[in-house]
């Protein structure tokens, strides 16, 4: 059985018993074991910040984004093994396999082309320049320059490649290391991903780490100029934003939590139009895609009550047609989840949404899945519940983060819409279908400040979406209240978390210069 290592302090290091053992979700077999007991954690930190900081810092924009083209080739020449990976290991069909891995490879060309944009630059302005005294000659301007410390990116379990992409393509072009931590269940994609980028010679001394299991003491020994960036659960979030190092160090947390995405179907969409078609197909990617575990997914699909019974036998219809079962096998569109945990809690989601919903697809998941032994591996199907009161508790107040959604009847106003999104207490992304402007003219102000995204699906642009689940570089990543408050990605804006502001005072043609 394979043995992971993690990379620290420039070499690759073995950790001591005991050990975690990776498996196969499909099937339960044991792939490789890792641990990090008695791994140096503090020396690591240190190592990263004084020879990765140091080595980013003497490269302009322009050559980090270079780095970055070289770690996407790095992906690129080792795609087909990447993608058996995360079959193996993360229960991914190939096509779900793709999503993340390829998703990686796009994110850091897209830094890579923006460090070619900003060019040699090794300071950034920050809005324009601003006259302070009687002429120009005396100017204030605010600039963004790298912090040095070190970045702590504690990733999860459901984007192996992605997660650590999008992280490190922005930390690292803002010129700040990185220490990827990603989630031990999942780790092997990581692990050989990070093997590849130093196997080519990709990254600069010290500019990235893997921690391949527990952190250990690694959160302790975080310092005023480093920085926490964590995807998972909320209750994860919450124990990270009390560590010492945010409370009496201020170390900035950055968090992307739980998210009860929603999906709203505007009373104009006609039944066989192309924009319910849209409508169909997003929500059903969503919940099956990566067997639902998408920070993004879908879980409240908020429809017309005139339209309810139509709706619901298009969802039945649909579903009726996804494959469960081993995800190396042709023809399977959705495998297991990725652990016995996982699927534990899954199913807990279920039984509490029985309480107030009724079953429309799917029962409690229970499913035969093709091409595996009786008995093993962590398979639920998919499962599509009615909330016949919009406003139950369980619906709005629990994440299950599996193949799991519910339908939810509104009248057709947009101001309910709203209103019934919102119970959800804040998400990444809300999807609103319809051709009528004065509807979405209507629904967007009211959304907007529950969400980091929205996503309007109309007959115009279905043709070029890649779906509300689809995590882009270009765009805000990140969502108030129970999303984490956080952000990602959005291009320069998420190079913000490793930068400082500072406002400079002084001769223009000095301020010019310098930016």
């Amino acid at each position: 059985m394979q043995r992971l290592m993690s990379f620290v302090s420039g070499e690759w290091v073995e950790g001591n018993e005991p050990r975690s053992v990776l498996v196969n979700p499909a099937t339960e077999e044991p792939l490789a074991e890792t641990s990090t007991a008695g791994i140096d954690m503090a020396g690591a930190l240190a190592y990263a910040r004084e020879r990765g900081g140091k080595a980013l810092r003497t490269l302009s924009f322009a050559e980090r984004g270079k780095v970055l083209r070289a770690m996407a080739n790095a992906i690129h020449v080792r795609r087909e093994e990447l993608l058996a990976l995360a079959v193996q290991n993360g229960g991914n069909t190939r096509s779900d396999a793709k999503f993340d891995v390829d998703g990686a490879m796009a994110t850091l060309s897209a830094y890579a082309d923006l460090g070619a944009e900003l060019g040699e630059r090794h300071l950034l302005p920050d809005g324009e320049g601003i006259q302070l005294g009687r002429t120009a000659r005396l100017s204030g301007q605010h600039v963004l320059a790298p912090k040095r410390g070190a970045a702590l990116h504690i990733n999860a379990f459901n984007f192996p490649a992605w997660g650590l992409a999008e992280k490190a393509a922005t930390a690292l072009l803002a010129g700040v290391p990185v220490i990827a931590k990603p989630a031990t269940s999942t780790a092997l994609v990581a692990y050989r991903m990070t093997r590849g980028f130093l196997e080519d010679g990709a990254v600069p001394d010290g500019s990235l780490s893997l921690v391949a299991g527990p952190p250990g003491d690694l959160l302790e020994h975080l310092d005023r100029q480093d920085v926490l960036a964590f995807t998972g659960s909320s209750q994860t979030a919450m124990k990270l934003r009390g560590v010492d190092a945010a409370l009496s160090r201020s170390v900035p947390v950055n968090v992307e939590a739980d998210s009860l995405n929603a999906s709203v179907l505007a009373p104009d969409v006609a039944a066989g139009s192309e924009t319910e078609a849209l409508f169909f197909a997003d929500a059903v990617r969503d919940m099956t895609q990566k067997a639902g575990q998408k920070c993004t997914a879908i879980r409240r699909i908020i429809v017309p009550e005139a339209r309810l019974s139509e709706v619901l036998a298009g969802f039945e219809e649909r579903l009726a047609d996804v494959t469960v079962g081993d995800p190396a096998r042709e023809g399977v569109r959705m495998g297991p989840v990725t652990s016995a945990d996982q699927l534990a809690e899954v199913r807990a989601g279920i039984e509490a949404l029985a309480e107030t919903t009724e079953p429309v697809f799917g029962g409690a998941g229970a499913i035969e899945p093709v091409g595996v032994d009786q008995g093993k591996g962590y398979f639920v199907g998919p499962v599509l519940r009615l909330a016949r009161d919009p406003r139950a508790a369980a619906v709005h107040g629990r994440e299950v983060f599996g193949p799991v959604a519910t339908v939810i009847p509104y009248s057709g106003d947009p101001d309910e819409a709203a209103e019934l999104v919102a119970l959800g207490g804040g998400g990444l992304v809300t999807s609103v279908y319809s051709d009528d402007r004065g509807f979405v003219a209507r629904a967007v102000p009211e959304l907007a400040p529950h969400h980091g995204r929205l996503y309007l699906g109309s007959a115009k642009m279905a043709s070029q979406s890649p779906g509300p689940g689809t995590v882009l570089p270009t765009l805000l990543h990140g969502g108030p209240g129970r999303a984490g408050g956080g952000q990602e990605l959005g291009g320069l804006r998420g190079m913000r978390l490793y930068q400082q502001c500072t406002a400079l005072q002084g001769d223009k043609s000095v301020l010019n210069a310098l930016v």
